[in-house]
């Protein structure tokens, strides 16, 4: 299980990458154009991915108050990027280093109604992946409303063939 926990983080990572170098492309103007989907605009989704990797972050290291960086986040789209795929690379950290008793561990959270849950870790872990991917081709299809033609594949079968 590690080994696939483990590639699905180094795959969240390489796709964020690859659809967030064709999103840096963009006029500024487009970035926050408002765009039916489930977040208003492409800056606003790219946001929401930040925030889920490290709230499901703070939850997992038992923080107390669990904050969404994006509050307070006043940055540039190269700025959202960087700190986007740094969260991805401490999360890409943690797989390599977990032992298969931390990833079975069954820990309790809240959400954001606080609502109270317990689960395995490795459950979340392939949460946060799905999460990923489910949020890239909202991106993916926001783009092709914006007119952009030429958008990489991000499919995790292209990631395992480069393997």
């Amino acid at each position: 299980m590690k080994e696939l926990l483990r590639r699905y983080a180094a795959y969240t990572i390489w796709a964020n990458q690859k659809l967030f170098d064709c999103i840096r492309d963009l006029p500024e103007e487009q970035l926050d154009r408002e765009i039916i989907s489930s977040f208003s605009s492409i800056r606003k989704t790219m946001l929401h991915m930040w925030d889920a990797e490290a709230i499901w972050w703070q939850r997992l290291k038992l923080e107390e108050r669990v904050l969404r960086p994006s509050d307070d986040f006043s940055g540039d789209l190269s700025e959202l990027v960087k700190r986007s795929v740094r969260q991805s690379q401490i999360w890409r950290d943690w797989v390599d280093a977990a032992t298969e008793a931390q990833l079975q561990h069954v820990f309790a959270y809240q959400n954001t109604k606080k609502e109270q849950f317990k689960q395995p870790v490795f459950e979340m872990l392939v949460h946060i992946a799905n999460h990923g991917t489910y949020h890239r081709g909202q991106l993916v299809t926001m783009l092709r409303q914006l007119g952009v033609e030429k958008i990489p594949q991000t499919d995790i079968i292209v990631f395992f063939r480069k393997k």
